[in-house]
């Protein structure tokens, strides 16, 4: 009875409209436990996915007004993959506050890739190259394109004269893989010129990979754009071997293509990136 108040039904016409949805489904949705109804774990599960969907209807539906950017109180969650912040971060955050002085970023690491978190709202941007783990429904547009080099402290043997294939593959690596893989992009580039490099440690990400290179003798493979502060102070080389660029792109949930406060976001973070 509450729930068709609720929905402006009669209990009739609310009974209807819960039998057409348990034929629908195949499943009875609410069952009996006690004096009441509980919910099947269907149900659950249907709920919390019409709830995204209403989100994404009241967006679209939702009239347009112009934004007062000088009034606009609003947190944004933008997951990042490794060394945006530090590169992009600080102009990002003054350009931001220029337009909009209550607005706040809040940046969480990408420690995975799949768009659950983008899915259910809990992030409103995200950066990093697009994946066949990303789902169809999410919406994305490139920043820019980024290409590995092979980076050295200073004093290193490869600060002097030419970086051959040679010279590159015949000193000890630190290789990158959040997943823990032995073996990556830069092996098989070398593999097509017969030469194979030494390994010797692997790490999850970029930052600790350099900071490993910048107190040993090890040499790191990073993106350029993306590392660009964090190698200050060492030495960077093209790689001697031809390795495909990365494109990086912005992604988003088609919830928030109506949303005026995400559509300026979406716009200051390609205006700092294409800088």
């Amino acid at each position: 009875m509450r729930a068709a108040k609720r929905l402006r039904l009669s209990p009739s016409a609310m009974s209807r409209a819960l039998a057409r949805l348990r034929q629908t489904t195949g499943d009875p949705l609410l069952v009996r436990a006690g004096r009441g109804l509980v919910p099947t774990p269907r149900a659950i599960e249907l709920r919390e996915r019409v709830s995204l969907l209403v989100q994404e209807a009241e967006a679209v539906l939702r009239p347009s007004t112009a934004l007062n950017m000088a009034q606009l109180a609003r947190t944004f969650t933008v997951r990042t993959s490794e060394g945006f912040v530090e590169n992009f971060g600080s102009r990002l955050i003054a350009r931001l506050y220029e337009d909009a002085p209550g607005v706040r970023l809040h940046f969480v690491p990408k420690l995975e890739k799949h768009s659950t978190l983008l899915r259910d709202g809990t992030v409103d941007l995200e950066t990093g190259v697009v994946g066949q783990t990303v789902s169809p429904e999410i919406r994305s547009r490139a920043l820019f394109q980024d290409r590995f080099v092979g980076v050295v402290r200073q004093g290193h043997e490869l600060c002097l004269g030419n970086v051959t294939s040679a010279r590159f593959a015949s000193g000890r690596h630190v290789l990158v893989s959040r997943r823990g893989l032995e073996k990556g992009l830069i092996d098989e580039a070398l593999q097509l010129v017969g030469l194979e490099r030494t390994i010797s440690t692997v790490v999850a990400g970029f930052s600790t990979a350099l900071f490993i290179a910048r107190t040993s003798d090890l040499i790191a493979t990073v993106p350029e754009r993306h590392t660009g502060c964090l190698r200050e102070g060492m030495y960077s080389f093209p790689l001697p071997v031809d390795v495909p660029e990365i494109t990086v792109s912005m992604l988003w949930h088609p919830r928030h293509d109506a949303d005026p406060a995400h559509r300026w976001l979406r716009q200051c973070v390609k205006d700092i990136c294409t800088f």
